[in-house]
């Protein structure tokens, strides 16, 4: 499906308020200055989300997988191919020569990364539901993508669609791409839809986006 030019403005929105909180969260806690773009929106049915994703992540890749409940229901994953989360992790930490692979640490570290991303954007559409939503605790899958696709289809009954955004973390003069995925049903897609369209409207305030802090 394609977004109209009203709903691809004010998802946009949304989501670069939740990538702001985010990026100013991962600052605080490293003392670094991050910022985190939004290169692109989009909505697919996850029939075919592999050739969406090909974009940004291939191979095999670390997915931070976190389900949430309420009027929107779904799952959200932040996935970024191995190698870029393995960047992205020492560029956090510190590390001047990044491990090939990811370690315990390094992998409680991710996980962080995608806890607060993840809950930062579920908290903006939150606002904008005005709802609460409910929380599984986040898990960190390392595997191939196609395997991670065909675990979300399998046992899953109804039509669903996935709202793909790219993500770029800039920090230390380096880039990591990545995307954020969130997959809902129609029934929570149309709920997500007609909300943000009412917000862009203007029936609801908007929301602040808060500054990061000085490099």
């Amino acid at each position: 499906m394609e977004l109209n030019d009203l709903q691809k403005d004010a998802l946009t929105e949304l989501i670069n308020i939740a990538f702001s909180r985010t990026a100013a969260s991962l600052s605080e806690l490293t003392g670094n200055r991050v910022e985190l773009e939004v290169p692109e929106v989009s909505v697919h049915p996850i029939a075919e989300l592999t050739a969406a994703l090909a974009r940004f992540v291939n191979g095999e890749v670390a997915t931070v997988h976190q389900v949430f409940s309420g009027p929107v229901a779904g799952d959200a994953l932040l996935l970024l191919n191995h190698a870029g989360a393995v960047e992205l992790v020492a560029l956090l930490t510190g590390e001047d020569a990044p491990p090939r692979r990811l370690e315990a640490s390094a992998k409680e570290v991710l996980t962080e990364i995608g806890n607060i991303l993840l809950n930062s954007c579920m908290g903006v559409f939150g606002n904008v539901l005005q709802v609460n939503f409910s929380f599984t605790v986040p898990r960190l899958h390392m595997e191939a993508l196609n395997g991670l696709l065909k675990s979300l289809v399998i046992g899953k009954d109804e039509l669903r669609h996935a709202l793909l955004v790219g993500a770029k973390f800039r920090l230390r003069g380096s880039v990591v791409t990545g995307c954020l995925v969130l997959i809902l049903g129609v029934a929570s897609l149309d709920i997500l839809f007609q909300a943000i369209e009412t917000w862009a409207e203007g029936a609801v305030p908007p929301l602040a986006s808060p500054k990061l802090p000085d490099a």
